[in-house]
């Protein structure tokens, strides 16, 4: 037996839902703080401070930081990957137009292929044509990137980045620029979009040029 040491005392102030990495997806979790003693012959004597916050996993009881609260779930990044691409699309369209129909039917697949099954192109432009009318929310001069589509790029790809790897935030830069060059070169207002995808995205400009450099080489 352990003639003397430190126990913790752990106390449940929440609850929630967290992706655990040592399970390796959704669990549920309890945010818990805790009271430290020194004990001798099991017996809690003194006071030793307070421990925490942490957050536990309920299944398999690990502890962790509550940054870790900041790791989006499983089901919370597919929607937020979804969302971002959709975006994304719908920029490009509102830059470039819907007159092509080969413009729309590549938005099309590659919204659904983002998660969008019943996406089609009356939605799509239908959803454009609102945008460019609500001028205080998506489309303001000067300038074909106006302020308030830079600001909902940037509110849709801002958050997701960090847990993108490269490869995963140059595919959505060049699922925006596919559709771009689907009726032929970028004209400047989708290619000012697609900078400032790159930069939302966190890709240096340098690696943005590069990347729709190729993508236009590769069309």
């Amino acid at each position: 037996m352990r003639v003397c040491g430190i126990r913790t005392s752990w106390n449940t102030v929440g609850d929630g839902e967290f992706f655990c990495p040592d399970c390796g997806g959704d669990r549920n979790y309890r945010r818990r703080t805790g009271r430290r003693r020194f004990t001798v012959l099991g017996i809690p004597l003194f006071p030793r401070g307070v421990a925490g916050p942490v957050i536990e996993c309920a299944a398999c009881h690990a502890h962790f930081g509550t940054d870790i609260l900041d790791h989006p779930t499983t089901i919370r990044f597919s929607a937020m990957l979804r969302d971002a691409v959709h975006t994304v699309a719908l920029a490009v369209l509102a830059a470039g137009g819907t007159s092509s129909r080969t413009v729309r039917e590549t938005a099309v697949l590659t919204v659904r292929a983002a998660g969008f099954e019943d996406c089609t192109e009356d939605r799509l432009t239908d959803l454009v044509e609102a945008l460019a009318a609500d001028t205080g929310r998506f489309i303001v001069e000067p300038g074909p990137c106006g302020a308030a589509l830079a600001i909902e790029l940037h509110e849709a790809l801002e958050p997701l980045a960090p847990h993108l790897a490269p490869a995963g935030r140059e595919a959505i830069l060049l699922q925006g620029a596919r559709i771009a060059l689907a009726d032929g070169a970028y004209s400047p207002p989708e290619r000012e979009v697609l900078s400032t995808v790159g930069g939302a995205l966190q890709l240096r400009a340098v690696d943005t040029e590069r990347l729709l450099a190729a993508a236009g080489t590769l069309s």
